[in-house]
C-alpha cells in the first residue's frame, strides 16, 4: 500500500475530507451557540386568566435555555407545564430570535380536596384558588365519570332551580348529591342502580310531593331515592321510617 501512489493519494484525500468535515462541524457547533442566535423575544399567546404571570416569567427566565438552534423544545415544554394552572404548552421558533409560547390553562369544574381540582375535561390537577366550586368526593381515577354525571344531574335538576354543591361517588359505586336551592340544602341519595332514572322520577313528582310539603311549611332536608316504589323523605326533627331501600 505504501508503495502504491494511487492508494496513498486516496488515503490522503480521505483524511483531508474528514479533517475538513470535523472543522466544519466544530465551527457550526460554535456558531449556533453564539449569543447572536439567542432568543431576544418570548411572546406568550392566549389569555392567562389563572396562571400567575410572575411564576410563569420566572419559569421562562430560569428554564428556557439554549439558542434558536440548540433549545430542547420538549424539555422546555415540560418545564413550563409544571407551572400551576398550565394544562399544556406549545412552543414555536420564529426566525431569527423570537420564541412563541402558547398556553392552554386548566378550567376548574369542582374541588376534589384541599389542594386538587377536577377540570371540565375530567383531569385532576393541583393548584391554589379561592373560587367557590362544587365539591367532588370519590376516587380520582373516576373523575371523568363524575364530570359526566355532574352534567347530567345538573341538567335534570335545572327545572327545580336546584344546583349541585356536592357530588359523592362511593367505593361501591353509589351516587349522592347535596343540592342548594330556595328551600335550603337537600341531600339526594341515588344509589348505584339507574341513578339518572331515579333522579328523573324524583323531578317528575317533585311538585306534588316535596313541593306540596314546602307550600305547607314543611321542610325536607334529605331524600332517599333507592326505594323501588317511591322514595323516603326526611323532615328535620322527625325520625325516618320505611322499608329497606334498594342499592
Amino acid at each position: 500500500m505504501w508503495d502504491d501512489a494511487r492508494q496513498m493519494n486516496a488515503l490522503a484525500l480521505t483524511l483531508t475530507l474528514l479533517a475538513v468535515a470535523g472543522l466544519v462541524a466544530a465551527a457550526i457547533a460554535f456558531v449556533v451557540r453564539e449569543p447572536a442566535f439567542a432568543f431576544h423575544e418570548v411572546v406568550v399567546t392566549g389569555p392567562l386568566n389563572r396562571v400567575n404571570s410572575a411564576q410563569f416569567e420566572a419559569a421562562v427566565r430560569d428554564d428556557l435555555t439554549g439558542t434558536f438552534f440548540t433549545m430542547d423544545l420538549e424539555q422546555a415544554r415540560s418545564a413550563l407545564a409544571r407551572v400551576p394552572w398550565v394544562r399544556s404548552v406549545a412552543l414555536r421558533r420564529q426566525w431569527p430570535d423570537r420564541l412563541e409560547v402558547t398556553i392552554d390553562e386548566y378550567q376548574p369544574l369542582a374541588r376534589l380536596d384541599a389542594e386538587r381540582f377536577v377540570s371540565d375535561r375530567g383531569e385532576v390537577f393541583a393548584a391554589a384558588s379561592q373560587d367557590v366550586l362544587p365539591r367532588f368526593e370519590g376516587p380520582a381515577s373516576r373523575a371523568p365519570e363524575m364530570v359526566a354525571h355532574y352534567r347530567t344531574f345538573t341538567d335534570a335538576l335545572r327545572p327545580l332551580d336546584l344546583s349541585i354543591a356536592e357530588l359523592r361517588l362511593s367505593a361501591r359505586g353509589g351516587w349522592r348529591l347535596r343540592t342548594e336551592g330556595a328551600a335550603g340544602p337537600l341531600t339526594l341519595e341515588l344509589g348505584r342502580d339507574d341513578p339518572d332514572g331515579r333522579l328523573a322520577r324524583f323531578v317528575a313528582v317533585h311538585a306534588r310531593t316535596l313541593g306540596a310539603l314546602a307550600r305547607a311549611g314543611t321542610r325536607v332536608d334529605a331524600v332517599d331515592l333507592r326505594y323501588r316504589n317511591g322514595f323516603a323523605a326526611r323532615v328535620p326533627g322527625f325520625r325516618e321510617k320505611g322499608g329497606k331501600p334498594a342499592a
